[in-house]
Order: C-alpha cells, then structure tokens, then sequence
C-alpha cells in the first residue's frame, strides 16, 4: 500500500490533498462497522476536479482514509474548533454524529500513535519537504489545502453551507491579498456562493504551515459537494456540474500561481 502520492511541479504553488484516500488497512477494517466502511465522509473526486487545472504545480496526497487517521487534525488531538461538534485525530463517529467502530473495537491511545507514526506523519513529512523545496527555488511557497464536505450536515453546521468556503485562520495564515484574490473569483462565480472563514477556518495543515513571515503562505479551500457531484450514495462524480465549478477553480489556481510576494 503506497503511503503519498506525489507530483511534482516547478512552481511556487502546492495542492495538499489529506481527504480523497480511500485506503483503509485490514487490521482497521476489520474494526469497523457499516458506518464506517460506507466511508461517507470521503472527499470525493476532489483530486479529479483539480487535476489538470494549473501547469507546475505540486501535488502531495495521500491515499489512506481520514476514518484511519486524519491527517488535518492536531496531532496532539486537540480540538480545531473548541466548542463546536468535530471529529478527532481517529474519528471515533461521522460526520452524523454516528459511531464507526464495533462496539470495543474503538483505537485506544496506544493506536492511535501507532496510526499518527504510521500515516499522518508521513504525510506531513512529504508536505513540508515540498513546501521547503517550493520555497527554496522560489523564495517563497503557497499551500492550498483541498477539501470538500456535504452541504448539508446539522451535526456539524446550520443550514446549507456556502459553495466556496475559504479558511485563513483569520487572516493569520497567508498574505492577506491571497485571500481577497481567492474571495473575489468567488463572489464573482455567477450562481455560486462563498464565505472567508465562515464555519471552516483551514483545519491543522493550513494553521500548521501558514506562517507568512517565513514565506509560507496557506489557504484552504473546503467545497460543497454539491458543486461538482451528488452528495449520496454511490457518490457520482457529474461532468457537467463539476466543468462548470472547474472553471472557477481553474482561474483560482492560475491567479495563485501567478501570485508574487509584495
């Protein structure tokens, strides 16, 4: 089982995708119930919807399952969003709200570490060796950390969720400009709707490795699936729903690519 999955590309711009594996190890597998198996907190499709978009850009993906371990949480386990309904490092429900494990077979602190050494830091290393790289060639490098979500999920939010959710941490985590560049192409997306750190804020890879003063910037992107596929079972992938978000993304990842430091 091949752990990352890694494209390289000579620009300054670099595409995390932590959510799309579908990989779940046997000996976790096996500890799961149907909940949990039917996977349906995947991040669907997201790496064919961005495939293709922009020339020279990286891509770092891992291919293992977020019900494994998910590798845009803390490693610490400490909750992203205090206070608000989540799910942790090994996500012991989904997105419901519903347990995933048989009963007794959850992972105690002993494996969890097992699966953080196993999978997230892997995955983390790959990143940050990218980003370096990026970074040493350019002087400079742009994470935008790809996600996508049901729009519709009272567990975790009110309502339907906006189309385009841009996460900065508040603006803490890349040059404020990115964002406003990202957010324009947005509201200007004719039928589309978009929030700047609304319910999503950039989870731990964009908090983690947003640090602009060192020249690295981070923004997260968490679509609605709805933009691009039908949001149930068997989960399709819709050509003609999906080229129409695809146009939006593209000019998003060109206008990034082209972006410069100030």
């Amino acid at each position: 089982m091949s752990l990352i999955d890694i494209t390289r590309g000579d620009g300054p711009l670099v595409l995390g995708l932590p959510h799309t594996g579908t990989d779940i190890p046997a000996d976790c597998l096996g500890r799961l119930n149907d909940r949990g198996r039917a996977m349906a907190d995947t991040d669907w499709h997201i790496h064919r919807l961005y495939n293709g978009l922009a020339a020279d850009v990286t891509t770092v993906r891992t291919p293992i399952h977020r019900y494994v371990i998910d590798v845009n949480r803390d490693p610490s386990g400490a909750s992203l969003y205090p206070g608000q309904n989540t799910t942790g490092l090994c996500p012991l429900t989904d997105f419901d709200g519903l347990a995933i494990y048989l009963d007794g077979q959850e992972p105690d602190a002993e494996e969890t570490e097992r699966r953080r050494i196993a999978y997230h830091a892997p995955y983390h290393a790959a990143l940050g060796a990218e980003l370096e790289r990026v970074k040493a060639q350019h002087g400079f490098a742009l994470l935008y950390d790809c996600h996508s979500i049901r729009s519709h999920i009272p567990f975790l939010f009110d309502g339907t969720l906006p189309d385009f959710n841009i996460g900065t941490n508040q603006g803490v985590t890349c040059a404020s400009d990115i964002a406003t560049q990202v957010m324009k192409i947005c509201e200007n997306a004719g039928g589309y709707t978009a929030i700047l750190n609304g319910r999503f804020k950039g989870g731990w890879t964009t908090r983690h490795y947003g640090r602009p003063a060192e020249g690295l910037h981070a923004i997260q992107m968490e679509l609605a699936q709805s933009t691009y596929m039908i949001e149930r079972a068997p989960w399709s992938y819709v050509d003609d729903i999906a080229e129409r978000t695809r146009a939006h993304l593209k000019t998003i990842l060109q206008t990034l690519s082209d972006w410069r430091p100030q």
